[in-house]
């Protein structure tokens, strides 16, 4: 049973890696800089080293948004995140957000619980949505005056600037895909960690892994195969249809996302910075595809060239429909695991019928997020 509850976090991290991840590679591949199979493999080994190595920072925050405490609970939440991904992105063809997304569900549960909504952890995530794109429009703008400016002083054989912007691709899409799996993973599997059914400590051979490390693990496995599988549409329409990009505009892009990335998933950076007296940003999942597109815009109107109406509606429209549709999922799909298979969606459920994590054994204490 602890499987099939899991299998929509799983859900979850397939949809992320089929949208979000693959806008770190979109512009690379929709210039043609980069093929898919090479960007699928890197991405798909960093973003799994991300998840596992420092994704608990940004799951810390969902987990004060919510505090989802039992199994049935925790899949209904991730899967009501998963199906609103899957269908505004699918079946109509709006890109998406999975950090708004599992915001919206577990804003869902709350309601259909009776749970107070964290009013400081949700001020934090919905200015994360307005703060992510700003900056990384001005993180973009800043790189790409700086290139412009500095370019033409540089001498070099055009065939070595192809070489260089090639590897500088590969090199920022990989920085991305870490960023993205520590920032993200949280998203996949950040309601499952209070419930997780993995022991504290899981041997795999030379190595120890605790159980949320487990969780991280199996939700970057889930990302990588989105990537593999079904990321290679959402790259070439990312890469190309909001503006045309060069090769160099297309690196500053994807390298002012992943540092927006970082600087909202890395506890390492936020300590650093508030040791030196300077403001931190919270550590949120915040979604790749706004930093792409803020970067995309901040090249723009540094340039001064057009940006496309129409795709910039529907990306717009997409943020706006997934939380809402999130939402109301969660809070149908609970009613359903509550009163139509008569499974625990809280811990107060779990104790009143003598079982808890959707299986019949108690409900252990959760484990610790560090």
């Amino acid at each position: 049973m602890s499987w099939l509850f899991l299998s929509s976090g799983l859900f979850l991290g397939w949809s992320l890696g089929a949208n979000d991840a693959a806008n770190l590679f979109g512009t690379a591949v929709g210039t043609k800089m980069v093929r898919f199979a090479t960007a699928a493999f890197v991405a798909s080994v960093f973003v799994v080293l991300g998840a596992v190595a420092g994704g608990s920072g940004a799951a810390g925050t969902l987990g004060r948004l919510g505090a989802v405490d039992t199994l049935p609970g925790a899949f209904a939440v991730a899967f009501a995140a998963a199906l609103s991904v899957f269908l505004l992105l699918q079946r109509i063809g709006l890109p998406v957000s999975t950090s708004q997304a599992i915001v919206g569900a577990i804003v869902g549960w709350n309601l259909f619980t009776g749970r107070p909504t964290d009013a400081k952890a949700l001020l934090q995530i919905l200015s994360s949505w307005i703060l992510c794109p700003l900056l990384s429009a001005s993180v973009a703008a800043a790189l790409f005056l700086a290139a412009r400016a500095g370019f033409p002083r540089v001498k070099i054989h055009l065939l070595e600037v192809d070489a260089w912007t090639r590897a500088g691709l590969l090199a920022v899409g990989a920085f991305g895909a870490f960023s993205l799996g520590q920032n993200n993973i949280a998203n996949v599997m950040g309601v499952f960690v209070r419930v997780s059914p993995f022991p504290e400590t899981t041997v795999l051979g030379p190595l120890r892994a605790s159980s949320v490390e487990m969780l991280f693990l199996l939700g970057g496995l889930a990302i990588a195969a989105g990537i593999y599988t079904y990321s290679q549409r959402v790259m070439r329409r990312m890469g190309t249809s909001l503006t045309a990009l060069s090769p160099l505009a297309a690196l500053i892009v994807v390298l002012a996302a992943s540092i927006v990335l970082f600087l909202f998933a890395s506890p390492h950076m936020e300590r650093a910075l508030r040791s030196l007296g300077l403001p931190a940003l919270p550590l949120v999942p915040v979604s790749s595809s706004q930093a792409v597109v803020g970067a995309i815009l901040g090249i723009s109107l540094v340039r001064g060239s057009p940006v496309k109406p129409r795709p910039l509606a529907q990306i717009l429209l997409g943020w706006a429909a997934a939380p809402l549709l999130a939402m109301g999922i969660s809070f149908l799909g609970l009613a359903v695991l509550q009163n139509v298979f008569r499974l625990p969606v809280t811990a107060a459920d779990a104790a009143r019928e003598g079982t808890a994590r959707g299986g019949g054994c108690p409900c252990p204490a959760a484990p610790s997020v560090r």
